[in-house]
């Protein structure tokens, strides 16, 4: 049986699509996965042995230039691989219309999430059959409810593995025991930044308990900050631009990982790895990192989480300092994650046996 899952973006919600597929793989031994997925992405599928092909698709890059994309032909390219094979089964796992499009040109029967259960209910047009799944659920397991639903097969809540073959990014296993911790700082939205400020002080705080702090970097904004970050400490690595492979390999080999809500907690979390997670607008509820010795640290002001791009606070400035230099905390509700207690809650979570997401404000 051969089924093909439409999940194309981001990295967070690829991510959340892998226990559904280690479910269904460990119900239906002869079942095999394709997987449509931006080309961005398309390293991240092959991390499990269950999928087969990656279908890469380019939509983000062909949106910038449509004529070119028309004239070089890489969209037929694209629908030829992805025409090239009869699917028993087609899982629109995004609920986009773009996902319900793509789905739609495939070869095979369509499923997705009912109208009332979708981000983009007109991307039910392109299903032929469609479940309902309530919004409450995390989305984690809302993609495991439409698999084991549409599959027909039990699944145990309880449990989650993402399938994950870690021995291409173990390395050095005696290295696991080495006092080393990733600091996650770079994520889209400006409200989710945690101030560079603090990071700074996290790092220092981090290396006087003997720690070595790693420190990746995606663009050259977040570069600039990986490098105010590890400024003065040489205790502080700022690590060379690496694939989404290479940043797994360094989640791999540490002992934890400090992050903001951004895709690469997600895949901390999928590597099993203790993640002390910040949130200030945003809830981490239903979408936040899912799984083994994962925290969530929530911000107790009344504004958040707003769910909001910009920040709308309009109370008091709120102010700290480091090295007894006074700056600005911004978003304001980031003020109730200080680097000492982030720390303090971080060796907490190394000391505790594994257990499944924890939410604390």
């Amino acid at each position: 049986m051969r089924v093909l899952i439409v999940k194309v973006s981001s990295l967070g919600d690829i991510i959340h699509t892998l226990p559904a597929v280690t479910d269904s793989h460990r119900a239906h031994k002869d079942l095999v996965f394709d997987w449509v997925v931006e080309e961005n992405f398309a390293e991240v599928p092959t991390w499990h042995p269950a999928v087969d092909k990656v279908i890469p698709v380019a939509i983000r890059r062909w949106r910038r230039n449509l004529v070119k994309t028309y004239m070089n032909h890489e969209f037929r390219a694209f629908k030829n691989a992805l025409q090239g094979e009869h699917y028993d089964l087609v899982i629109d796992a995004q609920g986009l219309i773009k996902s319900g499009i793509i789905s739609r040109l495939s070869r095979g029967l369509t499923i997705g999430l009912s109208n009332r259960t979708i981000r983009e209910p007109l991307a039910t047009l392109f299903y032929n059959k469609m479940y309902s799944v309530p919004w409450t659920e995390h989305a984690v397991d809302r993609v495991r409810q439409l698999f084991s639903r549409a599959l027909q097969h039990r699944y145990d809540r309880d449990t989650v593995d993402y399938g994950i073959d870690i021995t291409q990014f173990d390395g050095n296993p005696e290295k696991h025991n080495e006092k080393q911790v990733i600091f996650l700082h770079g994520t889209t939205w400006a409200t989710k930044h945690w101030p560079e400020h603090y990071w700074r002080h996290l790092a220092h705080i981090a290396t006087e308990a003997g720690f070595k702090v790693r420190v990746p970097w995606g663009d050259n904004e977040e570069r600039k900050r990986a490098e105010f970050i590890a400024r003065g400490n040489e205790n502080v690595v700022v690590l060379d631009k690496l694939s989404l492979g290479g940043i797994a390999h360094e989640i791999s080999q540490s002992r934890g990982v400090v992050a903001v809500d951004t895709g690469l907690g997600h895949l901390a979390a999928a590597l099993a790895k203790p993640t002390v997670s910040l949130y200030g607008p945003t809830n981490p509820g239903l979408s936040g990192t899912y799984g083994l010795s994962q925290l969530h640290l929530t911000s107790n002001m009344n504004c958040a989480p707003c769910v909001k791009k910009t920040c709308a606070y309009i109370g008091p400035g709120v102010t700290d300092e480091f090295e007894d230099q006074p700056f600005p905390v911004t978003p304001a509700c980031f003020s109730t994650h200080r680097p000492e207690a982030v720390w303090m809650q971080f060796e907490e979570l190394l000391a505790k046996e594994p257990t499944l997401v924890e939410i604390r404000p």
